[in-house]
Parts: structure tokens; C-alpha cells; sequence
């Protein structure tokens, strides 16, 4: 079956970190685990998931700071996991930008709900929630609801990060995104040498969506400035 997605648990304690990634796995998601603040925010901006699942308590930041630090640059969908259950913190982590928030212990199907609720909310807010909504240039065709590229016809395999990069292009196709937006949009602020990641990212989607990728025809480079999809071809 498919991947349903790429989940970012950070969360400290192993035995739950455990039990969300198999309850997870066992349903076709792919997870990627942080016992850390600053490794969960490495892992979020480098990796680009479809859910960030955050327990609060963790031992070098609260996780209040850490929703602070991924909304400055990311609508990312966030999902506390925390054994706090007071009103007040519920409410200033969502205030802060959390999606929702489940207080701990907690079964395997309210999360997987939960998660559903948060991917379809991510969607709606990055532009590409309806699942009829398909853009097409030429031979090229993206059915952001179902998150498939084709190529006259023909499926292309893309990245989680060449994906969200070729969406946005659609998404402004016939606008030119310089490369600063484009890295804020996938990225974030903590990648090192972030121009080059990005080149190395356009190379590999060109291979795959260009016939001649030495002469793109969906994506052109702005030279000194960034790119542009194809509107009509």
C-alpha cells in the first residue's frame, strides 16, 4: 500500500515514542522520531512532514517554544501529545499555533483520527485540500489531492521535498518564487547552504519531469532570481 504520509514524533520518552511509531507503521505512515527540542526542529525544517507530533515536556526546551519556533517559518500541522491537562496550557499551545492537542494516555485510534483531522487541515492551508483540484501544464499533471504527478501520462516518484517544491511552483505557476521563498516554504530557517540543497532538489526534479533537462520546459530558471512553472504549454 502507499505511504499515508511523513509523521515527526518528538517526544522524549521511548516506550511512547515506540507505541506511536508502530501504531503508525502499522497503518502505512512513515515516522521519523526526535528525543529532542533541537533535534525535533533539525528533523522538521530538513524533512518537511506531513504532521509534527509534540509532547511539551521535553528536557532541553518546552515544547510551547518549539511551536513558537516552527510557526515562525512553517504552517506545518502540529499535534501536542502531553500529559498536561490544564485548560489554560491546552488553550496557549493551540493560541501559539498547535492544530490540536490529546492529553496522555491516549489509544491508537483518537490518534490516527487526530492525525487524519490535521493532514486534511495541512492541505487546505498549503492550497491543495480538494481532492479534484488538478493542475495541468503541457503533459504535465498534478492531482494535489491525491498528491500524484504524471507525465504524459505516466506516474513520476517524487520526493517528500521535491513534491512540496513542484506544488508551490503549480500552486504560482506563471509567477516567478525566488529562491528565498521557496527555501522559507520547504526549508525553513535551519538548513546549512540552503541555495545548493535547493539546485540539487531542482536538478533531480528536472530529471525526472523534463525530457531534456538541459531545456526545461515546465519549470524555468529566473536566472539570479528563482523559478517559474509553466502556466499553458
Amino acid at each position: 500500500m502507499p505511504n499515508k504520509g511523513t509523521i515527526l514524533i518528538i517526544e522524549d520518552e521511548e516506550n511512547i515514542r515506540d507505541f506511536i511509531s508502530t501504531s503508525l507503521r502499522a497503518q502505512n505512515y512513515k515516522t521519523v522520531d526526535a528525543k529532542t527540542a533541537a533535534e525535533g526542529m533539525t528533523l522538521a525544517a530538513s524533512l518537511c512532514p506531513d504532521v509534527i507530533l509534540l509532547d511539551l515536556g521535553l528536557p532541553d526546551m518546552d515544547g510551547i517554544e518549539v511551536i513558537k519556533s516552527v510557526r515562525a517559518w512553517s504552517m506545518l500541522p502540529i499535534l501536542v501529545i502531553s500529559a498536561r491537562s490544564r485548560e489554560k496550557e491546552k488553550v496557549e499551545a493551540l493560541d501559539l499555533g498547535a492544530d490540536d492537542y490529546i492529553t496522555k494516555p491516549f489509544g491508537p485510534s483518537e490518534l490516527l483520527a487526530r492525525i487524519r483531522t490535521a493532514m486534511r487541515h495541512g492541505a487546505v492551508a498549503a492550497g491543495h485540500g480538494a481532492p479534484s483540484q488538478i493542475f495541468t501544464t503541457g503533459g504535465l499533471q498534478i492531482d494535489f489531492g491525491k498528491r500524484l504527478v504524471r507525465v504524459d501520462g505516466a506516474e513520476v516518484h517524487l520526493t517528500q521535498v521535491e513534491y512540496k517544491i513542484v506544488a508551490l511552483l503549480a500552486q504560482n505557476a506563471g509567477q516567478v518564487l525566488t529562491y528565498d521563498a521557496i527555501i522559507s516554504h520547504v526549508w525553513g530557517p535551519y538548513m546549512d547552504d540552503n541555495n545548493r540543497i535547493l539546485r540539487v532538489n531542482m536538478a533531480n526534479i528536472r530529471r525526472k519531469l523534463e525530457k531534456n533537462p538541459a531545456e526545461p520546459q515546465y519549470i524555468n530558471t529566473e536566472i539570479g532570481v528563482g523559478y517559474r512553472m509553466a502556466e499553458e504549454l
